[in-house]
């Protein structure tokens, strides 16, 4: 039912309210809805953020974004995990209606007396609800004005529009006809659910030795892995993501590239989970025990990262569920469980679960699963293929980890129908992978990236991988060193969370064939070494700039937040400008999306998105190389590969206003 003053369109809003608000803790956004009523009095509206306790935060008021619009808007700042609400209330402001009245009517000299009168009567009862300490002496002292008849009309109406008087009502309004929405409600997570950067990595190739015909290949290990930790936490990763470790099946196990018949050295794919060793719940046996697991998950905890675990629910064909619940598969007409297929691409080393004969157990199974690496460190799983999963059951799995374990993320790698990808944040992934890897031009970012930092941060946050094991992109496979320099500096700034597949800093870039986008001598089907060390004396390593990326966005808070991308105009469309801005922290990032080629533009921009005004000028500090210009509304801009750490620049800048307080043209 609509209220005596109307509230309706409130944003942020997921399923109509009924699934909750994704935000993290300090993590700032914007409350919008269409407020308005009937005839020409005043009104005001004013924000109720509730905390899990059900305490309200301070008073917020709201503003009309654009005037003449209806459409209110204000900022709020959950400031702790858990549960939270927010609700809208409208009312009517007799204050205000009653100085818009007097401004017009006294200079005129129409009802002066009894204008004067009701402002008095008015200014009477604000005054109870204004606090003494702030502000209601001067309420009172403009009530006597209001009522001195040795003071001219215009007088009177001046003191009770003084800007102390002002102050103190626009701090505690009068308020009439209270109008409130229903609640909507916002989860409030760790920050690590929107900021982040990740790493991916293989343990079994780090300390490897492949096979070379004569001798067996030897696995690296979860301890040998371990030595590879520093030089990840060195370029400023803070999650270290690994791959399926269980058993690998042996039945149908691919070989090198994908192929249909292995080797009896070749290792299989980590996907193909479950062996006589054990499924699920069991580590493989080249990668060490749970003791070395263990000693993993702590060391990277003392160089400051978290592990995140791949979680894969499907099986080789020697996994123990598949003898123990032949229910849970897909069976064909011929007896045979039917293996995973994505045509053309065939997995017949890998059975995809079938979740409406026991979906129970199948809740109870993936609970205790999660529950057993929850156990041993982990905190973060990465989902596999969720997409291709039912909803409610995902649904249900994460509201159970998440009523006993509210810390616990999981990233969705649904590479799929936006509809689907959506749903999935909106019953609880805290992440998502996007399709940002197959969005290169800049019509294309710019539309992508604005409906990501829009109305779907409600409901799903974007990490933009730059590559994985599964995708190399033509952009990379023909764009040399600097194609790799700007997919990084893209992802690094433009969303608060982003990742790489090892191999990615070494700009490993050939297919396995014309037009694939599957690395040759992929590294899910073979062991794959590789000298690091080598890289990084011979100057072939971005790991220079990667760390100078993560590290700008530890410095800067502005880079930690998904909300506030802007972009601004270049009049090359090769040329790409994009701010963030929070608080007193400002970057804004120009990129060259050409890897073949110098590129000019002239870069306009909306300086009160940067906190400035429209005629100002400000020095900006590239951060990537240490150079500073000095930069107003027009600037030109030179750009080219292999001339620099990176074609690109990262200017941080000072604000002159604080956000939600930019100046208008």
């Amino acid at each position: 039912m609509i209220g005596r003053i109307p509230v309706l369109d409130l944003g942020p809003l997921v399923d109509c309210g009924r699934r909750p608000v994704k935000a993290v803790v300090g993590e700032t956004f914007q409350v919008t809805a269409t407020v308005f009523r009937e005839g020409h009095d005043a009104l005001g509206a004013n924000v109720v953020l509730r905390d899990p306790a059900g305490r309200s935060g301070p008073w917020t008021p709201m503003r009309e974004l654009v005037p003449g619009t209806d459409r209110w808007g204000a900022d709020v700042t959950p400031v702790s995990e858990g549960r939270w609400t927010y609700a809208v209330e409208a009312w009517s402001d007799p204050v205000a209606s009653w100085r818009h009245r007097a401004s017009v009517k006294i200079p005129a000299g129409m009802d002066v007396q009894l204008v004067l009168e009701e402002g008095a009567l008015l200014y009477e009862r604000a005054a109870a609800g204004v606090p003494k300490k702030e502000g209601r002496e001067a309420v009172l002292a403009a009530v006597d004005a209001l009522r001195d008849p040795g003071r001219p009309p215009t007088a009177r109406l001046a003191a009770a529009l003084a800007p102390p008087v002002t102050a103190a009502l626009a701090e505690h309004p009068l308020r009439e006809l209270v109008s409130a929405s229903r609640p909507v409600p916002v989860l409030v997570e760790r920050e690590r659910a929107l900021f982040g950067s990740w790493y991916e990595m293989f343990p079994r190739s780090e300390g490897a030795i492949p096979a070379d015909g004569r001798r067996p290949a030897r696995s690296g290990t979860l301890r040998t892995a371990a030595k590879r930790l520093p030089a990840i936490a060195a370029m400023g990763f803070d999650v270290v993501y690994l791959p399926p470790v269980h058993p690998i099946g042996t039945a149908y196990r691919k070989g090198p590239n994908n192929a249909l018949t292995a080797g009896p050295y070749d290792v299989g794919s980590p996907w193909a989970i479950g062996s006589a060793d054990g499924g699920h719940d069991a580590l493989h046996p080249d990668l060490g025990t749970f003791e070395d697991f263990g000693h993993f998950v702590a060391r990277a905890r003392e160089l400051r990262m978290e592990v995140a675990l791949d979680f894969a629910l499907q099986c080789s064909p020697d996994h123990p569920w598949v003898a123990k619940h032949p229910e849970w598969f897909h069976h064909r007409a011929d007896g045979t469980i039917a293996y995973a297929e994505n045509p053309p691409k065939k997995y017949q080393d890998i059975y995809p679960l079938a979740f409406d004969e026991d979906f129970d157990g199948l809740v109870r199974e993936t609970l205790r699963v999660l529950r057993f690496w929850m156990e041993h460190g982990v905190r973060i799983f990465r989902v596999d293929n969720p997409h291709t999963k039912p909803v409610p059951f995902w649904e249900k799995v994460i509201a159970e980890i998440g009523r006993t374990d509210p810390d616990v993320l999981f990233l969705a790698e649904a590479f799929t129908r936006p509809a689907m990808m959506r749903t999935l944040g909106a019953i609880g992934f805290q992440q998502s992978y996007t399709y940002f890897t197959w969005r290169n031009t800049k019509q294309e970012l710019t539309d992508y990236l604005t409906e990501l930092s829009g109305e779907a941060a409600a409901l799903m946050r974007p990490n933009l991988f730059v590559n994985t094991p599964d995708i190399l992109h033509a952009y990379l496979q023909n764009g040399g060193r600097a194609a790799f320099e700007v997919r990084a500096v893209l992802a690094a700034t433009l969303s608060p969370a982003w990742g790489m597949y090892a191999g990615y800093e070494l700009c490993e870039n050939a297919p396995v064939h014309p037009g694939s986008e599957e690395y040759l001598d992929s590294e899910k089907y073979q062991l794959r070494p590789r000298d690091w060390d080598a890289a990084e004396r011979e100057g072939r390593s971005l790991a220079p700039l990667i760390t100078l990326l993560n590290r700008l966005r530890r410095r800067h808070p502005a880079l930690q937040r998904l909300r506030n991308l802007r972009f601004h105009y270049a009049d090359n469309d090769a040329v790409i400008a994009y701010s963030k801005r929070a608080g007193g922290s400002c970057v804004l990032t120009v990129v060259n999306l050409d890897p073949h080629h110098t590129q000019e533009a002239t870069v306009s921009l909306d300086m009160p998105e940067l906190g400035l005004a429209w005629h100002e000028s400000v020095p900006v500090r590239d951060e990537l190389t240490g150079e500073t210009y000095h930069w107003g509304r027009d600037n030109y801009v030179r750009l080219e590969p292999g001339r620099s750490i990176a074609p690109a620049h990262v200017f941080s800048l000072r604000p002159s206003s604080p956000i939600g307080g930019s100046p208008t043209p």
